[in-house]
C-alpha cells in the first residue's frame, strides 16, 4: 500500500501578512510642531544723540560800504562829486552819504584814535564846535579804527561830533587818502591826514591834503563862510 504524502501548507507571501492600512492614514495625526518663541529685540541702551543746535555767530557783521566808481584820476578835486558811503559810527549806528544829502559837512580823515596829533585835531574841532554849528556844518571824522575804539576816544575827550569806522579803508581809498608815509626814516602805508568840505549839493567845495593840525580849524571855518 502506497504511503500517503503529507500535505504541506501553502506559503503565504509576506505582503499578504502585512496588516491592512484600513484607516491608519486618516487616523494618524501629524505631530504638533512646537511654535518658535518670538525673539524680543531689546531697545538699545545707547541714548539717542541730541540734535546739534548751531548757535548763531556772535561776530558783528561788517557794515556794507557803497563803493563809488573810482574817478579817472585817483585824486578828487574841487567840483568832484563826493564818493558815496555807508559806515558805522561810534555808537554802532549806520551813517550814509544819502542821509547827509542836502546839508554841508566836513569829512576829515585822521590816522589813529588817541594819538597826539589826532587828539589835538579832534579837540580843536571840539573847542570850536559852536562855530561849525553856526554855519550849519556837520563834522565827521574817519579812521580805520573800530567802532569800539571810536567810542572810547569820543568819551575820553568829550567829542561832540561823529566818528566813522572805515576798517577796510574803502572810503579812504575812494578819497585817495590811503597811501605811503614816512616817519623817522621808515616808509609804510597809512592815512594821509586830509579834510574835505562838502556842499549841500554833494560836491567838493574845498580839499585839504597833508593837513597840519595847527591852524587847520580856523582855515576850514573861514573857507566855509565863503564857499558854502
Amino acid at each position: 500500500m502506497a504511503a500517503k504524502k503529507k500535505s504541506v501548507p501553502a506559503k503565504i507571501p509576506s505582503r499578504a501578512l502585512a496588516k491592512p492600512a484600513s484607516n491608519a492614514r486618516s487616523a494618524a495625526k501629524p505631530a504638533p510642531t512646537a511654535a518658535k518663541p518670538v525673539k524680543v529685540v531689546k531697545p538699545s541702551k545707547t541714548a539717542a544723540k541730541p540734535v546739534k543746535v548751531v548757535k548763531p555767530s556772535k561776530a558783528v557783521a561788517k557794515p556794507a560800504v557803497t563803493r563809488a566808481a573810482k574817478p579817472a584820476s585817483l585824486t578828487l578835486d574841487v567840483g568832484s562829486t563826493a564818493p558815496s558811503f555807508e559806515l558805522l559810527d561810534e555808537s554802532g549806528a549806520t551813517v550814509s552819504s544819502r542821509t547827509l544829502s542836502g546839508k554841508p559837512y566836513l569829512l576829515y580823515f585822521y590816522p589813529k584814535d588817541d594819538t597826539p596829533g589826532c587828539t589835538k585835531e579832534a579837540c580843536d574841532i571840539r573847542d570850536n564846535f559852536g562855530r561849525f554849528g553856526k554855519q550849519g556844518l556837520r563834522v565827521l571824522g574817519v579812521s580805520p579804527d573800530s567802532q569800539q575804539s571810536h567810542a572810547k576816544f569820543g568819551k575820553k575827550y568829550g567829542l561832540p561830533f561823529t566818528l566813522l569806522s572805515d576798517p577796510e579803508k574803502a572810503l579812504a581809498n575812494a578819497y585817495g587818502v590811503w597811501g605811503p608815509k614816512k616817519n623817522y626814516g621808515k616808509e609804510y602805508m597809512g592815512i594821509v591826514r586830509s579834510s574835505f568840505l562838502i556842499g549841500a549839493d554833494g560836491k567838493l567845495k574845498k580839499v585839504y591834503r597833508g593837513v597840519k593840525v595847527n591852524g587847520h580849524v580856523d582855515a576850514v571855518l573861514e573857507d566855509a563862510s565863503s564857499v558854502l
